[in-house]
């Protein structure tokens, strides 16, 4: 009996999952899944989410295509480039400098509302990589932490 297993493409039996394995695109590979470890491995983080190169992690600002246009009006396809830089940013609650890779247009934005910790806190999640949403999410337990003590 072939039970369709979410983690593979190809249906395997039971008896012979163990010895399938899964494959790599993404998912969790065999050993991890075979011993159950709680943490990912290096294919699977290399590949999740906005890790792809060209690709600003707090707006998600990507490559963009489209058309060199001359002057008799001839199209050619070219693509726009986020100018993309990789920056230590200071966060204030954590104590500490984060390096993101991030379009300059979004460092400006980042200056103009007042620091790393309060862009993130604006920011929406579908925007932020996987690194910007747990940076995101140590944010905000250190400062819930905070008033906690405070109070």
């Amino acid at each position: 009996m072939a039970a369709k297993n979410p983690l593979c493409r190809n249906e395997v039996s039971e008896e012979n999952q163990f010895l399938a394995g899964w494959r790599y695109r993404g998912r969790i590979s065999r050993l991890d899944a075979i011993l159950g470890l709680p943490y990912e491995s290096a294919s699977q983080t290399e590949k999740k989410g906005f890790a792809m190169s060209r690709r600003c992690e707090l707006t998600g600002k990507g490559v963009l295509s489209g058309h060199l246009v001359s002057h008799a009006n001839n199209k050619t396809k070219r693509v726009f480039r986020p100018n993309l830089q990789t920056v230590n940013l200071a966060s204030d609650t954590l104590g500490g400098n984060v390096s993101l890779k991030v379009s300059m247009a979004a460092l400006r934005t980042v200056d103009r509302i007042g620091g790393l910790d309060a862009f993130l806190m604006k920011a929406r999640n579908e925007s932020l990589s996987e690194k910007a949403l747990r940076l995101k999410r140590q944010i905000i337990r250190k400062q819930a932490k905070i008033q906690a003590a405070a109070a």
